[in-house]
């Protein structure tokens, strides 16, 4: 298996639980020390092992030499978990430059699509199997957010595209698309507003559940995606907590003292 890394969401978390369960893992990061220390730690638990390769995700190169190094350790790629990712403060698009979406881009879809290119020639040979980390706003949007929300839905669109593509090799290709999941990434984000616990409570209660996931809990839809799942492909996995579900008032329009039947009155 291989897998991006990155402090601050629900990768680390992967990692272990695929290791859990006797699997091999090359896993990548831009930070060195943090990396080789999470690949310590994480072979010290076992039963699998695991292989920390310094890259980043945004540069091609990199990426070749990830997939190369992961064949060279272990003879062959079963699985190709891309979730590597940022999503930057919320900003209206007025205040966005072109060169933000395009770093964006470039970091949160077009790594995904490089990690495939070059990960599919060996997911071939052993009908294996790529798992994209999409996110629910990626399918119903979020305010003031427009790029990120732009990348996600891509990832969708791509996954389904590419498990159309690749199931003549019997490779299968799907997604997750989380809700609010509690990770270090989100309380960073929180932490940026005026008042952080307020925040996070609001985030809780965009589902129907009343809490956000958990990164357990996200890890193991990967493993089912990645092991157990076979009859599945093109499916993006919504972890949301019926966040997306409940019609009810949304409306961001101020009041203009109208009413619709005022609006709807014939001409006298």
């Amino acid at each position: 298996m291989v897998q991006s890394c990155q402090t601050g969401n629900d990768s680390q978390v992967w990692c272990q639980q695929k290791l859990e369960n006797g699997a091999k893992v090359v896993f990548c990061a831009r930070g060195v020390a943090a990396g080789q220390a999470l690949e310590a730690e994480l072979n010290r638990a076992g039963p699998g092992s695991c292989k920390f390769v310094p890259c980043d995700i945004s540069k091609e190169e990199d990426i070749k030499r990830l997939i190369s190094v992961a064949v060279e350790n272990y003879g062959q790629i079963d699985c190709l978990v891309n979730n590597a990712g940022w999503h930057p403060p919320h900003k209206p698009t007025d205040d966005t430059t072109a060169d933000e979406f395009r770093d964006l881009l470039n970091l949160n879809l077009i790594s995904y699509f490089l990690a495939s290119k070059y990960a599919l020639p060996h997911l071939r040979q052993h009908q294996g199997n790529i798992i994209n980390l999409s996110s629910l706003v990626g399918s119903i949007g979020q305010k003031n957010a427009a790029p990120y929300v732009a990348t996600k839905g891509a990832i969708i669109a791509m996954t389904k595209a590419m498990a159309v593509d690749e199931s003549r090799y019997q490779v299968r290709v799907n997604c997750i698309s989380p809700g609010n999941v509690m990770t270090p990434l989100w309380e960073e984000l929180a932490g940026q507003t005026a008042d952080n616990l307020a925040t996070i409570k609001e985030g809780e209660n965009a589902q129907l559940l009343g809490r956000m996931g958990t990164e357990t809990e996200s890890g193991l839809a990967a493993l089912y995606l990645a092991a157990d799942a076979t009859f599945c492909t093109g499916i993006d996995l919504l972890l949301s907590g019926g966040a997306e579900l409940n019609y009810g008032y949304k409306s961001q329009v101020p009041f203009a003292g109208l009413s619709l039947g005022a609006l709807c009155l014939p001409d006298q």
